[in-house]
């Protein structure tokens, strides 16, 4: 298997050689880290506002609400598939109105592989992106305010 380095060039990567499998022993990742570290990868990139799609929001919503933590989960709008040294990532995104879907979903793309290989050791496969919402501004929230109707 290729994989491209910081400076463009092409490496040769054997799945056999992973820093997770060692002569001392195994190191397990679980399906929750590689979550989070991808969602926190992806929101670190400018032009994401959200993860997500529409009902995963609102149930993130109701939970903030209930619970005592601040902010949405990390791990919203990302499912992962994680092997013994690879990863397969999917991320639901809402993107701010004005950015280049293609540019940020690069730049995502680019992070997420990144910080994923970097913080676990495992071989990021493939990340896939889905921009479910774009998002106007304050003016996209729904009204709070006075009914339109009777």
């Amino acid at each position: 298997m290729s994989q491209t380095d910081m400076q463009g060039r092409t490496q040769n990567r054997s799945t056999k050689d992973s820093p997770l499998v060692t002569d001392q022993g195994k190191t397990t990742i679980s399906d929750e880290v590689v979550e989070k570290v991808a969602g926190t990868a992806a929101r670190e990139v400018n032009g994401v506002h959200a993860m997500g799609g529409s009902t995963a929001r609102a149930l993130g919503t109701i939970k903030e609400k209930l619970s005592s933590s601040t902010g949405p989960s990390p791990s919203q709008g990302v499912s992962v598939e994680v092997g013994e040294k690879q990863a397969a990532i999917d991320l639901d995104l809402v993107v701010e109105f004005g950015t280049s879907i293609i540019q940020l979903a690069n730049a995502v793309r680019r992070n997420v592989i990144n910080r994923v290989e970097q913080m676990t050791g495992l071989e990021v496969t493939e990340v896939n992106i889905t921009v479910n919402d774009v998002w106007l501004g304050e003016d996209d929230m729904p009204s709070s305010s006075e009914p339109r109707v009777e």
